[in-house]
Order: C-alpha cells, then structure tokens, then sequence
C-alpha cells in the first residue's frame, strides 16, 4: 500500500509516521509514505498557497492552483483512491477502513484555514472522508487516524495479522478485556478461566465478555450485532 499525502505541513506527518508499528511497516515495506507540499508547485514567487474568500468573510481559503498541480504531480497507480479530509465528509469508520485497504494506492487531500477553494474538488473529485462531527485545525491529524488504521489491515504491517481481526469492530462488537503478568495486582486477579489451558472455555468466556461489554458502552452496535447475527459464537 501507497500513501501519498498533500500537506502543509508535512514534518507532522513524517513525525508519527517514524515511530512504533508503522515505522517497522515502513522499513518492512509493507506501507510506503509519501508527503507532497502544495508550496512546491504554487505560482507564487512567495510560496502563497492561500488568499482572501471572493465575496468576503473571515479567514483565508487554499488556491486552487497549488493543490491541483500537486496532485497531477503524483504517480498514480491503476488501483488508486484520493480522498479528502473534510467535516463535511462521509464519517469514517472500521468498514470504510476495510474497503480503503484494498486499494494499492491512497491520495489524501490535508486542508487547513478556511478549507478549499470548491474548484479543488470540481477538478480532483475526492472521496470526501470525516473522522467526526468536529472541526480541526488541519486535514494532518485525521489523515494519520485513516493511515493507521487502514494499515493495521495491510498484511506485514502488525506480527500477526489476527491481531487486527480480534480488534474492536471486527465482527462488530467490542473487544474483550486483556490480561497480562502478574495475575495478582493490588488485589485485583486475572480471571480463573484465561488460566486454564482450555480453550474452548476462553473463547466462550472471551466471547461472553464481547457481548457484555458491546452491550454495556455500545448499545446501539449491540442491537445491531444481535439483529443481524444468528449469535453463532465460533
């Protein structure tokens, strides 16, 4: 999987990108990241990427000028996505995550200030991607929520990839609770169950305890797993 990523800003990026799991994706060459900074291929003798809104109001707007000649600047791949990052987009979420990592190549669009001049989108025509109803300074740190959770879904990326699969949203309920050494702490003891050695038994108990903790902070993922499922449990 390619990323290429237009930003302002790009060290933010490159930043959390260097460490953890997706700095060993990176070295692994399971992921490639690629920043493009639109102030490359601005027009303006002083790297102007923004300007006044026509009609007036507060704040600046990204010319199109820069943005647009970024990206017809990017290689592309045949299986290729460009999104934007926009409140205005459709939200974001773990089914999104899993269509976007079928792709071989993923553009984003990263917008700061008053947000783009509207011809960015006549002439790119993104997907327009939203981590929530919220407004941000910039499009950076929503572009790096979609990197890393599309990545974890990238086979090489995590040790096993049956990480990803037990993660929260995968079958769509929440996961399990955890436990490591020591099995006592502060009075505090790790389920009898999970020290067991069977296993038929911990996936019962740990699919119990999907069911009830959905139930208890997602009510609303609970109801849906429950209508939509036979509730098979393995």
């Amino acid at each position: 999987m390619q990323f290429d990523i237009l930003t302002l800003f790009p060290e933010v990026v490159e930043q959390y990108c260097n460490y953890s799991i997706l700095k060993r994706a990176l070295d692994n060459n399971a992921i490639k990241i690629n920043t493009i900074n639109p102030r490359d291929y601005t027009e303006s003798k002083h790297k102007k990427v923004d300007d006044t809104p026509f009609g007036g109001g507060a704040g600046m707007v990204l010319m199109a000028q820069p943005y647009v000649c970024a990206y017809e600047s990017i290689e592309k791949k045949e299986n290729v996505c460009t999104l934007m990052m926009t409140p205005q987009g459709e939200t974001f979420n773990n089914d999104k995550a899993a269509q976007l990592s079928n792709y071989d190549q993923i553009i984003i669009l990263c917008g700061h200030y008053e947000g783009y001049d509207e011809r960015i989108r006549d002439i790119i025509q993104p997907q327009e991607i939203s981590i929530g109803d919220f407004v941000l300074t910039g499009g950076e740190l929503p572009a790096l929520c979609l990197i890393d959770c599309i990545s974890r879904k990238i086979e090489g990326v995590l040790g096993k990839i049956e990480s990803a699969h037990e993660d929260s949203f995968e079958n769509g309920l929440l996961e399990y609770p955890q436990y490591t050494k020591p099995r006592n702490f502060r009075g505090y003891e790790v389920p009898e169950v999970l020290l067991s050695g069977n296993h038929k038994l911990i996936n019962e108990y740990r699919f119990e305890q999907m069911l009830e903790r959905t139930k208890q902070k997602r009510p609303d993922l609970y109801e849906k797993y429950i209508n939509n499922s036979t509730v098979n449990r393995f």
